[in-house]
Order: structure tokens, then sequence, then C-alpha cells
């Protein structure tokens, strides 16, 4: 199976090893030092179950990798403009593209009674839309603390790292088994999904509860969570996120949030959103929380410790220079 990752960076970069000690035929988009030490030396991978060590096909142009079987975009929010306008050589008509994401996807109306809403903070102009086209779409979220700690290594030490899979029709098809199954191969946990919007919001959970909050403090998680304040803080807001999902139709279930909230204080994890502050890359401000928190305002849903974190979050994102407000909102 030829699967290309685009954008292998920390999450895309354990994605691709995993896909190569499974027997996929790896390629990667990606660019900068990482891109050129994966191009001299190969990918390396330091995990919980072993060191993994593969070279993957390595371009900044994806017309140099061909049409695939099968594309997952791991790219952060701000950089799907760029997937838009460069994707269009790996794609054949019955290419699958599985956007593994944080945050609420573009295409999250999409399959549902309200196909017809488009998220224009997300996808500006139907860039993506026109480019892909969601019949090519699968939805996806990864759990994966992973880093680049150097050009060419990623270190994933987590002991629990899964990719779930989901069509945007909550159809269990032969091209999300296969992909799924492609994943699982190389040891990283490929699971397929009938609601990946479920899937969406608990993944949510964890980034809005102590994203907005690690980034506040330049703290990872474990240090963080140490504080009472903040711990009881980040229980209010995984409560608050748990009722927008629920009033979506969607709800978390199956672990309480103090018990949510135990398990990431004893992860000494820098958030990725906090980790993008660290090294001035765009920061996933829109679809982290911004739209959650729209989607909140929709329903009725109120909540005011994300209201209060998330505004000094953006604030944070806009003084660094790396979030820029929608036009006509205060910058």
């Amino acid at each position: 199976m030829r699967i290309c990752v685009y954008g292998a960076g920390a999450i895309g970069g354990h994605i691709a090893a995993r896909l190569a000690k499974g027997g996929a035929e790896v390629s990667v988009v990606a660019r900068g030092p990482h891109l050129q030490a994966m191009q001299a030396q190969g990918l390396t991978v330091e995990a919980a179950d072993g060191l993994l060590h593969c070279r993957p096909r390595a371009s900044a142009n994806p017309a140099e990798l061909g049409p695939q079987d099968a594309v997952i975009v791991t790219v952060k929010a701000p950089a799907l403009a760029s997937v838009a306008a460069g994707i269009a050589p790996l794609l054949r008509p019955d290419t699958a593209v599985a956007f593994v994401m944080n945050g609420i996807p573009w295409w999250y109306w999409d399959g549902t009674p309200e196909a017809g809403r488009r998220l224009p903070l997300l996808d500006p102009g139907d860039a993506v839309r026109q480019a892909v086209g969601i019949g090519r779409t699968l939805g996806g979220v990864v759990y994966s603390a992973a880093t680049v700690t150097r050009p060419g290594h990623v270190q994933a030490l987590a002991p629990d790292n899964r990719v779930v899979l989901g069509e945007v029709d909550g159809a269990i098809t032969p091209r999300l088994q296969a992909l799924a199954a492609a994943i699982a191969a190389g040891g990283m946990g490929g699971i397929a999904v009938p609601d990946i919007r479920a899937a969406v919001w608990l993944k949510l959970l964890g980034n809005m509860m102590t994203g907005p909050l690690c980034l506040l403090a330049r703290s990872s998680m474990r240090d963080t969570l140490a504080d009472p304040v903040l711990r009881q803080a980040a229980v209010a807001a995984a409560r608050e996120v748990m009722a927008i999902a629920a009033a979506h139709g969607h709800p978390v279930t199956g672990q309480a949030p103090e018990e949510r909230i135990a398990r990431s204080a004893r992860i000494a994890h820098r958030p990725s959103i906090l980790q993008d502050l660290e090294a001035g890359r765009p920061m996933e401000i829109d679809a982290l929380f911004a739209v959650p928190l729209r989607m909140a305002r929709e329903a009725g849903v109120p909540t005011p410790v994300l209201d209060l974190t998330v505004a000094l979050a953006t604030r944070v994102a806009i003084a660094a220079g790396l979030h820029r407000p929608p036009e006509g909102e205060m910058p």
C-alpha cells in the first residue's frame, strides 16, 4: 500500500515510521532541517517499544512522490491552505485522504443533516474541500505524545499510541479498514470507528482542559496540574467540553473528568499548543478553541472557565505574532 504522510513532523514522523515497520511503501512531505535529515540519514523514532528506523521517500514537493493509495495529513490547522495548494499530485480518483489533526475539523458538518454548513475559519474559501473533495475525505485523531528532539529524530515514549479513523458519514468501508490495518501492522493502534465525531470530541477534551492552562503556565501537564487551583480549573474545563459535545449529539463517556485529569497529571508532556508557542509556529487557536466555543454559544452551553482561559491563551498567541484574529474581532 502506497501511503504518503503529509506533514511529517513529530506526529507525522511517528506515524510514517509505524507504517514503514508494517510494510507499507511510505513517503513523506516535510520541510526544513527535518526534511534534510530524513533525506540524508532516514527517520528514527525512539518509541516505548523500541527504536524504529526507516528511509521513506522524503520531499517538500508532492509532485516528486506521485499518486498514492492513501494520504495521511498531519499538519497543524493553520497549514491546511498549503496542503490544499500542494496535494493534487498525490491524488488519484480513489485516493483516500485522512485528516489526522487536532480540534474541530473543516469537514465536521459533512455527512450530517447540516451538511451544507461550512467552517470558513478552518477552510477559508473552501480551498481544502475543492482540492481534496469530501468523497476522498476520512476523519482522524491521534494519540501520541511525540516531539522532534533533533532533525530526523522523533521521541514518542508514551506506551499508548493510536490513530482513530472514520468516514465522515459513519460507514465502515474497505478503504477505512485497510488504512487502519496498515497503521496497526506497525505496532501502533489503528482503529476504525463508526462515529468519528465522538472521537474528535474525546481528543478535544484533552486539548481544551489542559492546553490553555499549560500554555499560560508555560509548563508540562504534570507540573501545571500539580497546582490544586489549576487542577480544579482543568476539571471544570473538562466538564464544559463534555457539555458542548453532548449538546451536539456526541457525548464523551467512559471516564469522569477527575480520572482524566489524574491520568494527565502523571505525564511530563508539553501540549502541542505550548510547543508551537515556544518554537514560534502558527498556533491552532481556531480549531482547538475558537470554533468549539462558538459551537457552545450556538447550543446555549455556558463555559465560564474556558471563556477565561481561552481568551488569555488567545491574547498570548496574538502577542507572540502566532495567531491572527478573524477580521472584525478585537486584535
